[in-house]
């Protein structure tokens, strides 16, 4: 018995030992925020080889990922895909390479990771993703409308329901739907989710989004399912010239219900003819002209079990493609920000207004009480006239009217439900009794991006101008990036989503977003080439092929790029890119100038009424020619990323031609651009179209314009360029005396103003009050909001490193100047959250940085020296894990969190 108890001591020790072994070689790290194609945990995924990414954590420095291992196991705990141990430092978009998956399969997947000195991780806790339907007949469901609807140019929204019967113990369930038009889906009496404007937004016949959704909770014994339908972008007024139906006549629904039971039975609850349909208080709702809604006729607890649905009509199945549908993998439309106004106002006129104090996109959730009959209207505006008046000439057409009748009897809420409105002040007309502010909530819809970015600093001014850039894209990234959400235009330009798309990437995740965007660029783009200025291109497939509007098909899938490490995009857009490069080529024929076309040129750039200066032109054709090397350039380095080694050289071997003829043609021998402007200087400088011995002519030609006229002269095209190619050129203190500038014309002065979003013009509204042109002046553009990316990049430091795409390795730089005390910055990138904070006290530099595990950073500081910096308050030149190579400035650092002081000399602020 004693020999007994001695073996099964020493193996008790044994065993110990082997686990104290085991966890000295356990990397003292964790990962967290595991992803399947950005999004955690989704459902709906149509890629068999889907990409996942996770987050490092670790307390130690320098930590870097050796290798991975994988493990995808299916509901059973069967094994899709192990990957084994593999040797990479890849911990971004790495493709699943197991087994086939099927439509509706949900699978669990978790991965541990070796760092550089071979210590193992923990397993990750467990992530999923599940597939959506991956084929057409896997589709079931039949398309269903209304037989007979009213018509007219406001048509009601329409009802449909269904009531069916489990009788067994459901263990799960998930809805498969999609419509022509707008729905919001209901079960038992409760709405499904939270989205909003589902499907979203496409080119409706050529690629239509379904939602799905996990509704295991939402399914009893006794069950009802319903559906509201709106006329949305699908058959509501789009465009200018009181266009409707554009994509359709009918409303329609496509609804799939798959049931799991824990028997192991399944059952499918499919749309098709036994559904009922009618209409209810929902009289009309159009997205530039408001919701009308009348609660008298409101049909009780219509999506519930058991209600009596014998007044309803019988619907009917129509014939509608199912070969274009495609899962939903952009972050949907959300209401997203909840705001009180800030004060109730009489106007001089009389009216009673609210005022957010936010210029927003969304609606106002109204709580009224009243008599039977009464009507409230609620009108929406972005501004007051400059005698204090409720102003809506600019919004065009668009009337931006929410309509309310009250059944009466108790306190009643309405809000709409496919309509958006712009806005910051609310006129109220007939509300019965005295309005309380706590009696309205501003709801702020847009698609519910994940937030990546912060910048703050020492002026109150430009944290404005910050906080107006992040609400200007929120406002306008609603399903698609729109140029304004307030008039009758709304549209996906395609300029001003290429301009900005650097500055979206820093303030949110727009991955998803754009990921599903371009792919309506290319299947909307001409036969020829062409690309529409506006996508989905509701312009009758006729307006395209504008230089850097069309441009928007091969910078923006670089972008994404650059940002994310995503080489999908590349080639998944690869032949729209190809398509556009190849249609400038043939334009441009011979002499690779492109001289011809239809041009947006350098859209409101500065103009002035001086008879000695008629404002900042620049030539079109030298603006498109330059358009024209610079995605001929990106697409080349684009085919080496993917491996098309013949395209790389035959677009680099393009590019020298197309730089040869420029040079001829629009550039003195002196290194002065014929159009002498700011915008033509930039665009050749940051093109890098230049020979290298005109680049500093050149670089003084611009550098003297902002001196001569001391503000900015460009427009869309050269706006987003302009502080970075001045600093790129060393020339700070132009940049920051930009910035700083609080007169007509500059970034400033819409916040000295009162502006809360960036303004379209330079000068929508005058010094004194008065506005400009009311056809075209929208109070809530992003455009001119691109400057943001210079306010990371430069001024808080956080700068991509071309070679390392996905801020594998980044450079962390800031820049000093305009009087700036503080800078505060971070960016939560793939790897994790870069961190540059600076401070000036006194003549000492203070730097607190975080470099995110599996990175590492260049770090490249104003004004020093290495041997008088410190770091963590040891000498930096014998800090250990600082490298330093004599071929290229500063001095790299792996991951960790750093401060960093030094004493500088004297900084031109």
């Amino acid at each position: 018995m004693m020999i007994k108890k001695n073996l099964l001591l020493r193996y008790s020790v044994v065993v110990v030992l082997f686990a104290l072994a085991e966890l000295s070689v356990m990397a003292k790290t964790r990962l967290s925020e595991l992803v399947c194609e950005y999004l955690q945990n989704p459902i709906g995924i149509a890629n068999q080889h889907p990409r996942l990414s996770w987050k490092i954590v670790s307390d130690e420095e320098n930590v870097m990922q050796k290798a991975y291992e994988i493990k995808v196991v299916d509901n059973t705990g069967g094994i899709l895909w192990n990957s084994g141990k593999v040797t990479s430092d890849q911990s971004v978009n790495v493709e699943y390479q197991g087994k086939a998956l099927k439509s509706m399969q949900k699978v669990e997947w978790q991965v541990r990771i070796w760092d550089q000195k071979g210590k193992v991780s923990k397993w990750s806790d467990r992530a999923t993703w599940e597939m959506g339907i991956l084929d057409e007949d896997t589709w079931t469901a039949n398309w269903i409308s209304v037989k007979e609807e009213k018509g007219g140019e406001t048509r009601p929204c329409q009802y449909f329901r269904k009531e069916f019967d489990t009788s067994k113990k459901v263990s799960s369930a998930r809805v498969y739907v999609t419509s022509l038009g707008l729905y919001q889906l209901f079960i038992n009496g409760k709405k499904v989710s939270k989205d909003l404007f589902t499907p979203g937004w496409t080119s409706y016949n050529k690629r239509l989004q379904y939602q799905v959704y996990d509704v295991t909770s939402m399914i009893g014994n006794q069950n009802a399912v319903g559906a509201i339908l709106g006329d949305g972008w699908y058959r509501g007024e789009i465009g200018w010239a009181k266009q409707n139906n554009y994509y359709g006549e009918k409303l329609a629904l496509l609804l799939q219900l798959e049931i799991n039971y824990t028997d192991g039975t399944s059952e499918t609850i499919i749309s098709d003819d036994n559904w009922k349909a009618t209409t209810g208080p929902i009289l009309g709702s159009s997205i530039y002209h408001g919701e009308s809604y009348d609660a008298r006729l409101e049909l009780g607890d219509w999506s519930s079990q058991g209600f009596d649905d014998v007044d309803w009509q019988s619907v009917a199945s129509i014939d509608h493609s199912k070969k274009i549908l495609v899962s939903s993998q952009s972050d949907p439309v959300q209401g997203v920000k909840e705001l009180k106004p800030i004060k109730l106002i009489t106007t001089p006129k009389g009216e009673t207004v609210l005022d957010m104090g936010q210029n927003m996109t969304g609606w106002v959730r109204m709580v009224v009480n009243g008599k039977s009959g009464d009507k409230v209207v609620l009108s929406f505006a972005e501004v007051l006239d400059k005698h204090g008046n409720f102003y809506t000439e600019n919004l065009r057409r668009a009337k931006a009217t929410d309509t309310y009748v009250l059944k009466g009897g108790s306190d009643e809420t309405f809000e709409p439900h496919f309509t958006f409105h712009g806005f910051r002040y609310v006129k109220l007309e007939g509300y019965p009794g005295t309005p309380e502010l706590d009696d309205f909530t501003g709801v702020a819809i847009y698609s519910a991006m994940k937030p990546t970015g912060e910048f703050s600093c020492s002026d109150s001014l430009i944290n404005q101008l910050q906080h107006n850039i992040q609400w200007g894209q929120c406002d306008n990234f609603l399903d698609v990036p729109t140029d304004c959400p307030q008039r009758d235009e709304r549209l996906g330009w395609t300029g001003d989503a290429q301009v900005f798309c650097p500055t979206a990437a820093y303030n949110y995740n727009v991955a998803p977003f754009f990921t599903k965007w371009m792919k309506d660029v290319a299947v909307d783009q001409f036969a020829n080439g062409v690309v529409p200025h506006v996508v989905p291109d509701v312009m009758l497939g006729r307006d395209g092929g504008s230089t850097a509007w069309a441009d928007v098909s091969v910078i923006i899938p670089w972008t994404i790029y650059q940002v994310y490490g995503d080489t999908r995009i590349l080639e998944d857009q690869y032949q729209s890119m190809q398509a556009w490069v190849d249609y400038m080529k043939t334009n441009a024929g011979d002499n690779y100038l492109w001289t011809n076309g239809n041009h947006f040129g350098d859209w409101l750039a500065f103009a002035t009424t001086n008879s000695d200066y008629p404002g900042a032109t620049t030539e079109k054709d030298l603006i498109a020619t330059a358009y024209f090397y610079h995605s001929t350039n990106l697409l080349s380095k684009i085919a080496g990323v993917i491996g098309k080694k013949d395209d790389e050289e035959s677009y680099r071997g393009l590019c020298d031609k197309i730089k040869k003829a420029f040079v001829s043609e629009y550039v003195t021998p002196n290194g002065r651009l014929v159009s002498h402007t700011q915008t033509a200087y930039v665009l050749a400088i940051s093109f890098g179209i230049l020979p290298d011995a005109l680049k500093s002519q050149a670089a003084e030609y611009l550098a003297g314009d902002v001196e001569k006229f001391r503000h900015l002269t460009t427009g869309f095209v050269g706006t987003p360029l302009l502080c970075s190619t001045l600093s790129a050129i060393g020339r700070d203190d132009l940049a920051f005396m930009l910035l700083m500038r609080k007169e007509y014309p500059s970034w400033l002065y819409p916040v000295t103003q009162g502006a809360t979003t960036i303004w379209e013009r330079w000068d929508g509204q005058k010094t004194d009050g008065s506005f400009q042109d009311v056809s075209m002046n929208s109070f809530n553009h992003y455009a001119y909001g691109a400057i943001g990316e210079w306010l990371y990049t430069y001024v808080a430091g956080i700068k991509m490193d071309a070679q390392f795409p996905g801020y594998k390795h980044f450079i962390l730089s800031p820049h000093v100047g305009g009087g700036l005390t503080q800078v505060s910055s971070t960016y939560d990138s793939m790897y994790g959250e870069i961190r540059s904070e600076w401070v000036l006290e006194g003549k000492e530099f203070v730097y607190n940085i975080s470099i995110p595990a599996n990175t590492s950073a260049r770090i490249i500081l104003p004004g020093s020296k290495l041997e008088e910096v410190s770091i963590n308050s040891i000498p930096a030149n014998s800090y250990s894990g600082v490298e330093t190579h004599k071929e290229q400035e500063g001095f790299v650092l792996g991951s960790g969190n750093y401060q960093i002081k030094y004493a500088m000399g004297n900084i031109n602020n």
